[in-house]
């Protein structure tokens, strides 16, 4: 895709017409963003590729320049692009994209995820969330405690199938990051939360979960509750491992 590449496409599948939204602020630009971070990492815009000028692809959009720049600079802060001078905005490599924040995991998966990049988070949760698991074990509070027991109940509830399931499912994964009482682990909670809900709606896109996973977590919350830092990393190695077998049969369909 080049300078000149048509984007009728991107105006096409925005989701609510732009006059409608004009003078909604962050809705409006936040609607580009999303549309255009959703084309870079559906492999629309290839790396190197560089967008049509602002003039001529907020026009296209019926939507400001202020609201097309502000949209850019999001996707900028993200990795994504850099804007120069006379050059435009260029879509940056791969290897400079925060694949990590939550919105651009939100985009990965809007559309068909890239096999790579889910087993590259499976990869980081093995590596990661086994030895959270450990320190919550060693670390964790009562009010940890409570608020990993909260979101099993919401799970059996209203079962990972459900949004609200999956939230809770964040919740757990979130409590356990926090219970470690490592500020550099905290920092990913956001990250780890939305891989594993992301990942989890991706397993049911074309059928039920082929188990039941919510006994695995009662499991990493019985070893944490009982501060067995052997136990709890154990168990949630198996969670993140019976995770991706899981993942695999979706990839597999």
């Amino acid at each position: 895709m080049t300078k000149t590449q048509d984007v009728n496409d991107v105006v096409d599948a925005i989701s609510e017409p732009p006059r409608a939204t004009r003078g909604t602020g962050r809705r409006l630009h936040g609607a580009v963003a999303h549309k255009l971070g959703t084309a870079i990492l559906s492999g629309k815009y290839a790396p190197g590729d560089t967008l049509s000028g602002e003039v001529e692809f907020s026009a296209m959009l019926d939507v400001s320049r202020t609201a097309y720049r502000e949209a850019i600079q999001v996707l900028t802060a993200k990795g994504l692009v850099e804007s120069r001078p006379k050059i435009g905005t260029r879509i940056l490599p791969r290897s400079r994209w925060n694949l990590l924040d939550p919105d651009v995991l939100a985009w990965s998966f809007a559309g068909e995820p890239d096999i790579g990049l889910i087993r590259s988070l499976f990869e980081l949760r093995a590596i990661v969330e086994p030895a959270a698991a450990a320190l919550a074990a060693q670390r964790r509070e009562r009010s940890d405690l409570k608020i990993m027991k909260d979101a099993l109940a919401a799970m059996r509830r209203h079962t990972l199938a459900t949004e609200a399931g999956r939230a809770a499912d964040r919740e757990f994964h979130d409590a356990v990051l926090t219970a470690t009482r490592n500020d550099a682990l905290i920092v990913l909670s956001a990250s780890i939360g939305a891989a594993v809900g992301w990942t989890t709606q991706f397993k049911q896109r074309a059928r039920a979960l082929p188990r039941n996973p919510i006994p695995d977590h009662a499991l990493v919350y019985d070893a944490i509750a009982a501060g067995d830092a052997n136990g709890a990393s154990r168990a949630m190695r198996t969670l993140v491992d019976l995770a991706l077998e899981d993942t695999k049969l979706a990839m597999a369909r």
